[in-house]
């Protein structure tokens, strides 16, 4: 029999790795449920499992934690994520976020405490990146040759073209997707979408943890053609541009 080649590359796998990585999905002692039910793995080398384990707890502690979340997420925060943020006497937030501050809502004797920060933008791609391409392997039985390009939903920015590109982007995408089935037998941790195959030849995914943290997953194959948009061309110029969408308008520049 043939041997499995690795999600990720062309060596020959040695193991399986979970997409998304199974640190994400809490433990039965934190959520009181089983949610680790039939986890997503993809036959992977060395290379691309065993190495990377730091980047796993890393895109844990980004992401379960973000205001809005469901409650499992919430719990997954207080339980497995706070330990392991004891466990490194909190320096692993110094590898989360590039910058942060504490804020602190409410009186003294009933608070909340919240995070903020400027995250570590390449690394939540890198990571993003790593289950696009597991999950293409997962769904589709064959590695995905071709260009992934992550777009991260979640995060907050106050610049205008990235806050009018993050409007644009999600209600395509609700668009697209409606009608599309979700995946992923742990649903209130992780599930996943694929758009169909548009006339360049490219398709869209989404990959949504703890029902709240959104990431797109633009696909482009390798024989695919790449995609002329007059409109992001002269956004890209500085020059003021407007797109629609159906009924709704979004400003660039």
């Amino acid at each position: 029999m043939p041997q499995e080649q690795c999600y990720m590359c062309h060596k020959v796998a040695t193991s399986v790795e979970h997409v998304p990585p199974k640190c994400l999905f809490p433990e039965l002692k934190d959520s009181g449920k089983d949610l680790r039910i039939n986890l997503i793995t993809v036959p992977s080398c060395e290379d691309h499992n065993g190495k990377k384990s730091h980047d796993d707890e890393f895109l844990m502690v980004s992401i379960a934690g973000i205001i809005g979340n469901n409650s499992i997420g919430y719990q997954h925060y207080n339980g497995k994520i706070q330990r392991a943020l004891k466990r490194t006497s909190y320096k692993l937030l110094e590898k989360v976020f590039l910058r942060k501050e504490i804020l602190r809502i409410g009186d003294e004797n009933k608070f909340l405490e919240l995070l903020w920060g400027t995250p570590d933008h390449k690394r939540l791609i890198d990571c993003f990146t790593h289950i696009a391409y597991g999950i293409h392997r997962h769904h589709y039985k064959q590695n995905f040759n071709g260009i992934v390009k992550p777009y991260l939903g979640f995060l907050y920015t106050k610049e205008q073209n990235p806050k009018a590109f993050k409007a644009f982007l999600k209600d395509k995408a609700s668009i697209e997707l409606a009608d599309q089935p979700k995946y992923g037998d742990n649903p209130e941790v992780f599930y996943y979408q694929f758009t169909g195959v548009d006339n360049f030849g490219l398709f869209l995914g989404r990959l949504c943890f703890y029902q709240n943290v959104d990431v797109y997953i633009s696909y482009q194959p390798a024989e695919a053609q790449t995609p002329y948009h007059l409109g992001f061309d002269l956004m890209n110029r500085g020059i003021k541009t407007i797109i629609k969408l159906g009924d709704k308008e979004y400003e660039f520049n």
